[in-house]
């Protein structure tokens, strides 16, 4: 487990790196997200990102409501080139890849809600999320998507969660456009209150 600070990196053979939330409050919430920093799609052209799209609003949740984060990292990075990013997501959707975790959560047992962040790529989340979905019990626990996106919003998420969440409830989702990052605060506030987080 790590402090309250910036989110750790933890050394192999360490438990999964979950930034636990110092707030009481009611519901026990995980964060569980995937972003890729690096060049990234920007209004038809390329930007460079330091933070990836999605992390920034992981970021902005953790800010507005008591919860847990836990951030979803490949045991192969994928490159911080677009194409080469695009190339390897075409060939995981394509074979229906799984691909590893670095540190895999054992169980989310102690959260009733879950929100679960990812970019879409080519309409869907990119294949570690049914990683991580798959090795967990999800069973009568809310699951939340949120994603970041350039022309897909949810994409194919909610079908998708529902699929390899059996058990869960998905409930409504956000989707934030990934040029717009910066200024979705009051977006990601106004649907946190509407699914009753804050």
């Amino acid at each position: 487990m790590a402090g309250c600070g910036r989110e750790p990196r933890s050394n192999e053979g360490e438990s999964p790196a979950v930034k636990p939330s110092t707030r009481a409050a009611g519901p026990k919430v995980l964060v569980a997200y995937f972003s890729r920093p690096g060049e990234n799609y920007d209004n038809g052209g390329r930007t460079w990102l330091k933070v990836g799209n999605t992390e920034v609003v992981a970021t902005m949740i953790a800010d507005l409501i008591a919860c847990d984060v836990y951030r979803i990292e490949a045991t192969e990075p994928y490159s911080n080139k677009y194409d080469d990013t695009v190339a390897r997501n075409v060939r995981e959707q394509n074979a229906d890849v799984r691909p590893a975790i670095a540190k895999q959560l054992p169980a989310i047992d102690q959260y009733d809600v879950v929100l679960l962040g990812s970019p879409i790529w080519n309409v869907r989340a990119p294949m570690i999320m049914s990683t991580f979905t798959e090795k967990l019990d999800f069973a009568g626990k809310t699951v939340h998507p949120f994603t970041t996106y350039a022309m897909s919003g949810l994409g194919t998420t909610e079908r998708d969660y529902a699929r390899s969440c059996p058990g869960a409830t998905i409930a409504e989702g956000l989707a934030v456009r990934g040029e717009q990052v910066q200024q979705a605060r009051p977006q990601v506030t106004d649907w946190l209150q509407r699914i009753g987080l804050r």
